[in-house]
């Protein structure tokens, strides 16, 4: 490890090496491709960045690693952590993405960058006006793999790989596996290393998945009884954002200020501003796509909400781990009637146990309150809902922690659990004038 990551790596507060760090840096600082598997917040930026960053080895006017991302937000959101490590040892970043304007980013490449972060379909334009060469590439990064490798983008990025090097080094990484993830040696000419340390992965917090009886014409005014609860803050997801827009304009009609919304209809600026409000408390409840929050990442997020619940438990998991992520505590919430939960518990099987969730004055407990005799329709299976928190010796819903247990308060501040120091071994790159050892 270079000695200018290690002071980094201080400076930043980063105290232990995640699974997925642990694993795949010495394979990709070998020049090995991989497909690294690992939950959503575990760390997969810094697991791919830091050993590929260590490889570079500047070529005059060409790049050395190219960064493919899913959405525009989230290809700046990776450019400005690289951009910070990059700088640490001398080397220059630049994003390129749809919607922002390319004769700049023509421009910037003038610059000769090393590192180019972006979106496919802004890449493959540049590289049809012939403007960027990847003949040079010493490394691709395909983020989000299990939404890139499919349908409309998926050939273009093995055009990429066609252009670059035989033995460029192919970096794959996703929370969730698709076919074309597990057949990957059959779509990209190359022998690539299968890590998945998905059970072994130790960075998740404590999570309780919770479940809140509510018919959809009232699931607005859920949203905002919500809000009630001191210093609530959660992503809101929807399958649809015709109906997004609907409980966005309902809320607001009413006069309820602190939400926002985030979808692939707005403008870049309108999107950039909605994360950057609730990134700042402005905004306590951002409505979201699947797409548009796709990889997002938001430093201690206490709760997420399934206004409408995912299609598929590989949709439940990427919401899921928005929240929970390095030790911190999280609630998963999802609304719905007594139908909703019938097919939900048929979605996610026996390996999730839900938890039933009523209001009792401003917060959430999950036993019911004396005065609610009559909670929303239930049906057979509703019943079957498993108060598994309130068995349990662990602590319960304290002020500031998501945590279930019965008669106690949901609200939005996570706990941080103590970490365990892990020595990362110091391992030798290929800028020997670098290391640590030196």
């Amino acid at each position: 490890m270079l000695v200018e990551f290690e002071q980094l790596k201080k400076r930043l507060g980063f105290t232990e090496v995640t699974a997925i760090q642990r694993e795949v840096y010495k394979p990709l600082l070998d020049g090995r491709s991989v497909v690294g598997i690992s939950p959503t917040g575990s760390g997969k930026t810094v697991a791919f960045m830091e050993p590929l960053l260590e490889r570079i080895e500047s070529v005059d006017g060409e790049i050395s690693m190219l960064i493919l991302e899913p959405s525009a937000e989230l290809a700046m959101q990776v450019f400005r952590v690289v951009s910070d490590w990059a700088k640490e040892i001398g080397l220059t970043a630049m994003s390129a993405i749809g919607g922002a304007n390319i004769s700049r980013q023509i421009d910037k490449l003038k610059e000769h960058p090393e590192i180019v972060v972006g979106t496919v379909g802004r890449i493959s334009e540049l590289i049809d006006k012939g403007k960027l060469n990847l003949h040079e590439l010493d490394s691709i990064v395909i983020d989000e793999a299990d939404n890139l490798l499919s349908e409309e983008t998926l050939d273009p990025i093995r055009d990429m790989a066609d252009m670059a090097p035989d033995d460029v080094t192919l970096g794959l990484f996703s929370a969730t596996r698709n076919n074309v993830i597990d057949n990957i040696n059959q779509w990209f000419n190359q022998n690539i290393e299968l890590i998945d340390v998905t059970d072994i992965d130790d960075s998740k917090g404590k999570m309780t998945h919770g479940f809140l009886m509510v018919s959809n014409i009232k699931k607005p005014l859920m949203l905002a009884r919500l809000l009630a609860i001191p210093n609530f803050k959660a992503l809101v997801f929807f399958d649809k954002v015709t109906t997004l827009q609907k409980t966005y304009s309902n809320l607001t009609h009413r006069n309820i200020r602190e939400v926002g919304r985030l979808t692939s209809e707005q403008t870049k600026l309108a999107r950039k501003n909605a994360l950057r409000d609730f990134r700042k408390g402005k905004i306590r409840l951002l409505m979201v796509t699947d797409v548009a929050a796709r990889g997002i990442d938001i430093d201690n997020l206490p709760a997420v909400i399934n206004y409408e619940l995912p299609r598929d438990d590989k949709t439940y998991t990427h919401r899921s781990g928005r929240t929970a992520r390095m030790h911190q505590e999280g609630l998963v919430l999802s609304l719905g009637d007594d139908h909703d939960f019938r097919d939900f518990k048929k979605l996610l099987g026996d390996k999730t146990e839900l938890t039933q969730l009523y209001f009792d004055e401003n917060k959430l407990v999950d036993k019911r309150p004396a005065a609610d005799k009559k909670p929303a329709q239930r049906g057979k299976d509703t019943k079957q809902l498993k108060n598994t928190e309130s068995k349990s010796t662990e602590p319960g819903l304290k002020s500031g922690k998501p945590v279930v247990k019965s008669d106690k308060t949901v609200t939005s501040q996570p706990k941080s659990s103590k970490k365990k120091k892990n020595k990362h071994s110091k391992r030798k790159g290929m800028r020997h004038q670098r290391q640590s050892n030196n």
